[in-house]
């Protein structure tokens, strides 16, 4: 059975989701990204070295430990679930994009917000950079249902994860109407919700 290292409500969130949406088999390993220690006292380094979340750990022992790979493996075991377009599609390196462009462009903006020792100005600068890139996934989506058209993809689970800090990080999105409602299609799904109460995020 694969393994996922997972702090809640960090980006590994996605790939809980994604887990869920594909039906497969796994079990979630609580790995504290402050304290690097799992719950048995495991040093958490020593299975990452990377020290971040998620980490997917297959029944071989192979270890991904980059989201973005770890989505589009997730997707690719269960191709009968379509979170993923065919390898080697157009489709698949529309999706690769979209991947991407959260992880460099949005994710990682959020950086410096969780960040206790940047000054509130460099703060500043990285929600008017967040700001302005939902602005332009919110254009994105207007007339679709999710991120590659009608069907839910591993990157909506990736989007989701991560617009979720919005409100933790005071990054304005209330006037952004189609990313709002494109939100709320996604929280409502049944393996996000299921995965967001296994993480304690939202009430059982």
């Amino acid at each position: 059975m694969m393994k996922l290292y997972y702090s809640p409500g960090a980006c590994s969130l996605a790939s809980h989701i994604a887990l869920r949406e594909a039906g497969l088999a796994y079990e979630l390993v609580l790995a504290s990204t402050k304290t690097k220690k799992l719950l048995d006292g495991t040093d958490y380094l020593t299975i990452n070295p990377k020290g971040g979340v998620p980490l997917l750990e297959l029944a071989n022992g192979e270890r991904l430990s980059e989201g973005p790979v770890i989505l589009q493996y997730i997707a690719d075991q269960a191709p009968d679930k379509n979170l993923a377009p065919a390898p080697g599609s157009w489709a698949r390196y529309r999706l690769q994009e979209w991947l991407n462009f959260i992880t460099s462009e949005v994710h990682k903006s959020f950086t410096p917000l969780f960040n206790m020792a940047m000054p509130e100005a460099g703060k500043a600068i990285s929600r008017t950079r967040l700001g302005q890139r939902f602005a332009w996934i919110d254009a994105q989506l207007e007339g679709r249902q999710y991120l590659l058209g009608d069907q839910f993809s591993v990157a909506d689970a990736y989007l989701f994860n991560v617009s979720n800090w919005t409100s933790v990080t005071q990054v304005d999105i209330s006037g952004l109407s189609h990313l709002l409602a494109y939100r709320a299609r996604v929280a409502a799904r049944p393996a996000v919700v299921a995965a967001m109460q296994a993480e304690g995020l939202i009430a059982s």
